[in-house]
């Protein structure tokens, strides 16, 4: 059972189509009831993907002319679920089944100073946040970090936009985001209580961040994020999903989540930000044989730990030996 922000449906048609960097692509769609975009939203899509209707989000990375024009960002995913390459694959004319757009993400107002933090394809949530604060005349710091400068989409623009507002670092390059030295400035900067931090990118850069936000007692509340990507301690592997309640057990694959495997096999369950982020589809954990790999920045270090709870939408199962040839398995209460 979904529980959706955004109440309406419509149609968008993609007018323009390209490539931002390598494996990413640039998708203008022009929506049937065009709203303006605020710097931090994004839109839900219902895609087709071998005979499954599956919703998947893509922050907005422009807004223009009223919202008749929202422009996203889409990296294709190695360990795609048929998403990303879905939208890789759409061409200038095609139609697609759309929200207007929601806001998870929005940019406070009146903060000291603002430090946008952007892990590879998390620069898609950034952008528009980037530029409203250039608009203001605000205090900010942007940073962009990525593997190789081939992928990191919007980076020469960026750099030319924001000039020395701008950090970047490149991973192949030597130089690599120091989170704990970053986060170490802010609370030894001017008015760390008055800064607000907002972070877009892999769950574990985003944990890292977290993690030194709380060790230099800074206020949590000025730390907002996003995710992107829900990168895990294993690679996708299948395994069992066992549901006593219901007396039976599906089959979770490599290439779906534990989430769309469930309501494929028609069992009911609660989500929304299908990200890992909002804790409503966060079920009960009765019995792991194999290891849980919790994806999600919902659950605290203290939660994961325990395995009492794990969120449906993001968090695998492992088996976590080499040499075990049987798959992992986990047993569940369904609200």
């Amino acid at each position: 059972m979904a529980v959706n922000t955004q109440t309406w449906w419509q149609q968008g048609r993609v007018v323009e189509a390209d490539d931002l960097a390598e494996g990413v692509r640039r998708i203008v769609l022009s929506p049937d009831r065009p709203v303006h975009a605020t710097p931090g939203t994004h839109v839900d899509l219902r895609l087709d993907l071998d005979g499954h209707v599956r919703t998947r989000s893509y922050s907005v990375l422009r807004s223009e002319d009223g919202g008749r024009r929202l422009t996203l960002g889409v990296q294709l995913a190695p360990s795609s679920r048929g998403g990303s390459r879905h939208m890789h694959g759409l061409e200038v004319g095609d139609v697609v089944e759309m929200t207007g757009p929601v806001q998870s993400f929005p940019l406070g107002v009146g903060a000291d100073r603002y430090v946008l933090v952007a892990g590879g394809i998390g620069v898609t949530a950034l952008v528009a946040m980037a530029d409203s604060l250039r608009r203001r005349g605000a205090d900010y710091t942007l940073v962009l970090a990525g593997r190789r400068r081939a992928v990191m989409a919007y980076l020469e623009e960026l750099a030319d936009t924001h000039g020395d507002r701008i950090r970047v670092f490149v991973d192949d390059e030597g130089v690599r985001l120091d989170v704990d030295a970053l986060v170490g400035e802010i609370a030894g900067g001017p008015a760390p209580a008055r800064t607000e931090m907002y972070m877009c990118g892999p769950i574990r850069l985003m944990d890292a961040i977290r993690r030194a936000w709380v060790a230099h007692e800074l206020p949590e509340p000025n730390l907002r994020f996003e995710t992107f990507g829900s990168s895990g301690a294993w690679a996708a592997e299948e395994f069992v999903v066992h549901l006593p309640q219901h007396d039976r057990s599906v089959a979770v694959t490599t290439d779906t989540s534990m989430l769309d495997a469930l309501e494929d096999a028609g069992v009911d369950v609660m989500w929304d930000c299908r990200k890992g982020e909002c804790g409503i589809c966060q079920v009960k954990v009765l019995d792991v044989d194999g290891r849980i790999d919790h994806r999600d920045v919902f659950l605290s270090k203290k939660q994961k730990e325990t395995n009492t709870s794990l969120c449906l939408c993001v968090t695998r199962a492992a088996r976590g030996e080499p040499e075990r040839s049987e798959p992992a398995a986990v047993t569940l209460h369904l609200p």
